[in-house]
């Protein structure tokens, strides 16, 4: 593979299967049914940490504007509004994945990747919060059958991925001039 754009290709698809695929077996060995892993899901258990974390953080977010709120490990109600449960799909799993594979498999030096990395894994969860406040405020299953808002959410995010990427690649490593 002395081709860079097919190093990038392949490297890319192979991680982001990897991120993506090792995911859903971590869900499958988390989740009680065949294969469960007491242990893993006791200790181990990112994906609940996770929606625990975006739980919390869009609980915060709405008592700081005055709202009644009460959450548990998947729900969260918002008092005279409305209720959602935060569904394995919603995590943003998949989009992070993407997200990491690009960065990872893109040529660029380290600490660009690490920076725009933890700067990008952080503002798609703000970004899933913010949906979260905005689904728990206006959202309700009887009003809005029609509009898919985790198709919406998708493709928002990726257009913003897009372009944030776009920048990044475009954008030269910063070195430091050691000459004087």
């Amino acid at each position: 593979m002395k081709n860079p754009a097919i190093k990038f290709i392949v490297t890319f698809l192979f991680l982001f299967l990897l991120f993506y695929y090792f995911n859903l077996l971590f869900l499958g060995i988390t989740s009680p049914g065949n294969y469960y892993s007491h242990f893993l899901a006791i200790n181990f258990n990112y994906i609940q940490w996770l929606r625990s974390l975006l739980l919390s953080g869009s609980a915060l977010i709405l008592r700081a504007f005055g709202f009644d709120v009460i959450y548990n490990h998947i729900d969260l109600l918002v008092a005279g509004k409305g209720t959602i449960r935060l569904a394995y799909d919603c995590l943003g799993l998949g989009v992070m994945s993407f997200f990491t594979a690009f960065v990872i498999a893109y040529p660029k030096k380290l600490s660009s990747k690490l920076w725009f990395l933890i700067s990008g894994l952080l503002g798609i969860q703000f970004l899933n919060i913010i949906r979260f406040v905005l689904l728990a405020l206006f959202w309700s299953k009887k009003t809005n059958q029609v509009i898919d808002h985790h198709t919406i959410f998708n493709i928002i995010i990726y257009i913003l991925i897009m372009i944030c990427l776009y920048f990044w690649v475009k954008s030269k490593d910063r070195t430091i001039n050691h000459h004087a």
